[in-house]
């Protein structure tokens, strides 16, 4: 519970005694101490941000902007942010959108929405490639800390060999709130280096915290892993894809997604099944076969499922690509794809972590070969083309392929929440496209101040 967001919810509308009466309540839910000691704590936070809304009426406009932030009176969950669907799409555009107004660069920024970022350095007169890539632990895994980091430094590691890069360290950003048990960072930190050993990448940083310090009670964990690799070779970005070319997928068990559905669902034998890293030994078998260079473009079936990496590739390149329904099916692992045609989830929608690979046809069919024999199933499953659209051949004829306004829901709550586009969507994207202009206004004003001084 974040008591500093209850306090700022509701001190404005509501009498300050009956605030602090209903937050010691609260903390008394949460901590073993006495009557008056948390009803102390209530007086503190509510003293504190009463101090912080007195900015409201500060003299100095620069300082008020300065200290407050642009609103879009846009929710995160009200558009999906993290639901990886179109919601979640539009506002990652917008971040990268406020990146692009700096004045450095990079070899592949956000701005192409791809799995990791590159710069290009030289050394010894010669380009190198780095690649940096971070991702954040699944938020249902919090109770089970060990898959989280496991999953989520296979995705990190995923993301950096997928621009064609050899990773070659990882770091944390741990957080886990007042109350959790530090038997939790250890255990995340456990799962993480289960990855580190099992392919031979280093831990070498991070850093853990409380989640909101004093401010947040409870024993939620969240943490982030990243990775970089280097590569003497240009990346294999989603904007290399060309028409024609042939498209690839490796069988796909799942990360964190698969195992959070298989958990709340009580059917644990299906987590077994995601602990692999498949991926790694066909990124290798890549790399061993001299065959980087020649693949156009790699990325992993994650962010929404095939739908929504279809989306981004189509919108980054502006080319089409053309899926057979069959042969995606065929490429998840069957226990997966029996729990999710059990639960009724789409796996078109849902993060299975295949590697999608695309390349000449020619060079496609070494690909296959390689993947292959390093004991990994992969098979052909579409091509590029020049439609501009992303299409689906079903048994009963073609459809297109669209992502949904969040991943297919794979917890009964987000049954719940639903996956159906709001009818204000587009009222909404006006208000975040306008909060994150403010926030680039913002950030240049700041800046030139600062060089002023």
């Amino acid at each position: 519970m974040d008591i500093e967001g209850f306090v700022r919810r509701n001190i404005k509308d509501e009498d300050e005694s009956t605030v602090q009466k209903t937050l010691t309540d609260k903390i008394l839910e949460y901590k073993n101490i006495d009557q008056n000691q948390a009803s102390a704590m209530a007086a503190a936070v509510i003293e504190e941000v009463k101090n912080t809304l007195k900015i409201d009426s500060h003299p100095d406009e620069f300082m008020r902007d300065l200290i407050k932030y642009p609103e879009s009176h846009v929710s995160m969950g009200d558009i999906g942010v993290g639901s990886r669907g179109a919601g979640d799409f539009f506002v990652h555009r917008k971040i990268a959108e406020i990146i692009s107004h700096t004045k450095s660069s990079a070899y592949i920024s956000p701005s192409a929405q791809d799995d990791g970022g590159v710069v290009k350095a030289e050394i010894d007169s010669k380009d190198v490639y780095v690649t940096t890539a971070v991702d954040g632990i699944h938020s249902r895994l919090s109770e089970y800390p060990f898959l989280g980091g496991f999953h989520v430094a296979r995705a990190t590691l995923r993301d950096v060999c997928v621009m064609g890069a050899d990773p070659i360290a990882m770091l944390s950003d741990l957080h886990l709130a007042d109350d959790g048990d530090v038997g939790k960072l250890f255990d995340f930190t456990a799962g993480v280096c289960a990855v580190s050993e099992l392919v031979d990448v280093p831990l070498v940083a991070g850093s853990t915290l409380r989640v909101g310090g004093d401010m947040v009670l409870g024993d939620r964990l969240v943490s982030a892993v990243g990775a970089v690799g280097i590569s003497k070779h240009p990346p294999t970005a989603r904007k290399r894809a060309e028409s024609g070319d042939v498209i690839l997928l490796t069988e796909g068990s799942g990360g964190g997604t698969i195992s959070t559905t298989a958990i709340y669902h009580g059917m644990f034998d299906v987590v077994w099944e995601t602990m692999d890293i498949s991926f790694i030994k066909a990124s290798e078998a890549i790399f061993q076969a001299g065959l980087l260079p020649e693949v156009h473009a790699m990325t992993d079936v994650t962010n929404g499922g095939l739908r929504g990496d279809a989306h981004e590739i189509t919108k980054t390149t502006g080319l089409g690509l053309t899926f057979y329904e069959d042969k995606i099916r065929a490429m998840v692992n069957p226990k997966v794809l029996d729990m999710l045609e059990k639960l009724d989830i789409d796996p078109l929608g849902v993060s299975v972590d295949s590697l999608m690979i695309i390349a000449p046809e020619d060079i496609a069919l070494q690909v296959k070969n390689a993947i292959s024999n390093a004991g990994v199933r992969i098979d052909e499953i579409g091509f590029v083309d020049q439609s501009g659209v992303s299409k689906l051949i079903t048994e009963t004829g073609e459809e297109e392929l669209k992502p949904l306004f969040r991943e297919a829901a794979y917890t009964k709550i987000k049954k719940i929440v639903g996956d159906i586009e709001p009818e204000n969507f587009e009222i909404m994207k006006e208000k975040v496209q306008k909060a994150a202009l403010d926030a680039i206004k913002k950030k240049d004003k700041i800046v030139e101040t600062i060089n002023e001084r």
